[in-house]
């Protein structure tokens, strides 16, 4: 009992606003288990705020569930957490939008060159409003699951290379590179003239050290996390080309094994702690950018006229990529009343 308490004004107020109903002492037999899988590296800042998340919401059930976070891909990558997620293999994931474009294409629309190289407030906008809702709903629907609040900003995605030193667009071309996946960053890479290669992150370092191939598109985050100048990254261009965003899922089989008080109050701390979470993951950004550069990789950034033109240039492909990426009309027009708003 002394226990339960001493986890409970831990919180300190953080939880018993929001979980106070599901405080009133919820027991069951044995723990529900909550297997949560992430391919990051503990270091990540992503699975600091996942830890964050798991541990207050095993508070706040009082017994009811027992978390278990598998890191580093040792469950899965990102790209297969969806199947995972569906055949019942966990219970909660929190995976890049791009590793469920599979099974949902929509979510493949932040590769759509309307959104290229655009500022954070956007983003928060479209996550936030109909496009966002819409991928969610497609989510809930096929993979038979909860989305539980809004996204967590991973952060700007950018070139990175190994050897060759990276000036301008031009410098791209002919390099092999590697990406997350989804029709959108290879057709993104294609266009500046380089060779798309998909790897599972936990497979990347080797692929660098290995020659597999010349570079990446990626964060400063998972840049630093990862320690890539180790496996020879030296030159960055830092065109912020997406903002990658990662999408807070629950298995409905778990879900609906919880209480209404617990599904409430794993929401609501959810969706109180999502500003300070997405607060923390940029100013992980903008830490790694600094070690980044401590570490030696050369970053230019291209002027607001460069990203501008490049966007302009792309624009006149976006139906074509639109179809190639299986995204729907409805998306298309979504989007756009959420950039005309702006």
């Amino acid at each position: 009992m002394h226990r339960s308490i001493s986890r409970r004004a831990a919180l300190a107020g953080a939880i018993t606003m929001v979980a106070a109903p599901a405080l009133r002492r919820v027991t069951a037999a044995e723990p529900l288990l909550l297997r949560c899988s992430l391919d990051t590296v503990p270091t990540h800042t992503r699975n600091a705020i996942v830890r964050d998340y798991l541990w207050k919401i095993e508070s706040a059930a009082d017994g009811f569930i027992k978390y278990q976070l598998f890191e580093s891909g040792q469950l899965f990558p990102d790209a297969q957490i969806g199947k995972a997620l569906l055949q019942g293999q966990v219970e909660m994931a929190i995976p890049g939008s791009w590793g469920l474009t599979g099974i949902v294409p929509d979510a493949d629309f932040f590769q759509l060159p309307c959104l290229y190289g655009r500022p954070i407030e956007l983003v928060h906008r479209v996550i936030d409003g109909e496009p966002g809702r819409l991928v969610a709903r497609q989510i809930e629907q096929k993979l038979n699951a909860r989305v539980i609040g809004p996204w967590l900003d991973l952060g700007p995605f950018n070139w990175y290379s190994t050897s060759k030193p990276l000036k301008s667009f031009d410098d791209l071309k002919g390099l092999k590179i590697r990406n997350n996946g989804g029709a959108g960053q290879a057709w993104r890479t294609r266009f500046m003239g380089a060779v798309p290669n998909t790897t599972p992150l936990p497979n990347v370092a080797l692929g660098l050290s290995q020659g597999t191939f010349d570079g990446l598109i990626t964060t400063n985050e998972t840049i630093a996390s990862a320690q890539f100048w180790e496996s020879g990254v030296r030159h960055a261009l830092e065109d912020r080309q997406f903002t990658g965003e990662y999408i807070p899922i629950f298995s409905l089989e778990f879900w609906q094994k919880l209480p209404p008080e617990l599904q409430k109050a794993f929401t609501d701390i959810w969706h109180k702690n999502i500003a300070d979470y997405r607060a923390r993951m940029a100013a992980a950004q903008a830490r790694a950018r600094d070690v980044v550069l401590a570490h030696g990789i050369n970053i230019v950034v291209p002027s607001a006229e460069e990203l501008a033109a490049k966007r302009q240039e792309m624009m006149s492909h976006q139906r074509y990529l639109a179809t190639l990426s299986r995204i729907a009309p409805e998306m298309l027009t979504a989007l756009a009343a959420e950039l005309r708003a702006g």
